[in-house]
């Protein structure tokens, strides 16, 4: 099975999700998105596979979601990829991607309905 987690190591939730995945015997494609942030394309493709709008990606705390008014409804969906392009600390994470699908895992025991051999733990 290919995982792929969009990680970032300084969040608990991303940590967390992480341990849960090399827990289930999986060793992951681990994608530091904040030092190589994922194309448009990708962006958006996980947006799509996860059935959300692209506006479900952003993530608010710890960002500059309000200093760019993200909250404002007229930004539209390739703008706020633009923002996210130019701002990666905007992407919600962990993203985990497996071909049993692709969730945004908050909280991180999301994760165990991605894997092969789940096992919850992660502390």
């Amino acid at each position: 099975m290919t995982v792929t987690i969009y990680h970032n190591p300084s969040c608990g939730t991303s940590r967390n999700t992480l341990a849960m995945i090399r827990e289930s015997g999986e060793e992951p494609v681990i994608v530091e998105y904040l030092k190589h942030p994922p194309e448009r394309a990708r962006l958006r493709a996980l947006a799509d596979a996860m059935d959300l709008p692209v506006r479900a990606l952003l993530r608010e705390k710890g960002t500059p979601y309000a200093e760019l008014d993200l909250g404002n409804p007229k930004w539209t969906d390739d703008q706020l990829l633009d923002f996210m392009l130019a701002h990666p600390i905007l992407i919600q994470r962990p993203i985990v991607e497996t071909p049993k699908g692709v969730r945004i895992c908050r909280p991180a025991e999301t994760v165990l309905e991605l894997l092969d051999s789940p096992v919850a733990s992660g502390k």
